[in-house]
């Protein structure tokens, strides 16, 4: 069994590891950050940690929405690094057996396997490899000069 931390954006839906999850928060406004990449939609403080929120309609090419005080944010491990996901709707933990679960062939950029539902399909995500290194390294001098 794989246990899968299930969100919605647009009545799609996506999965996060649930090793890389830490808790669910409603939704909050994030300060922006000059400079970083485009996919950062801003920076929130999160028990004194900083945690860049990442807009995952801007890198799944869905329409753009405004924050909505009905939105989650997904409190996650990228790595080494706290951020925050904001989604339409946190669905929850979801367990899928092996056999539910195809994984993505090598040099898949972020995608790390199909889960199938009997509803649908939902793609899960590495966010260790969701931003590119020239992006993680624009986010981490962004947030130097920020916090400088």
């Amino acid at each position: 069994m794989q246990d899968i931390f299930v969100i919605e954006l647009d009545r799609n839906r996506y999965g996060i590891p649930l090793a890389q999850v830490c808790e669910v928060l409603r939704s909050a406004s994030s300060l922006p950050l000059p400079g970083s990449p485009p996919v950062v939609e801003g920076v929130l403080n999160v028990r004194g940690q900083t945690a860049p929120v990442f807009d995952l309609r801007l890198r799944f090419g869905l329409p753009a929405r405004p924050p909505c005080h009905t939105d989650h944010l997904l409190l996650a491990w990228a790595g080494s690094r706290l951020v925050a996901i904001r989604a339409d709707q946190a669905v929850g933990l979801v367990r899928f057996p092996e056999q539910d679960i195809e994984s993505c062939a090598q040099g898949a950029e972020v995608i790390v396997g199909i889960a199938r539902l009997p509803d649908g399909l939902v793609l899960i995500y590495d966010l260790a490899r969701f931003l590119s290194q020239a992006e993680s390294d624009c986010l981490e001098q962004a947030i130097s000069r920020t916090c400088a």
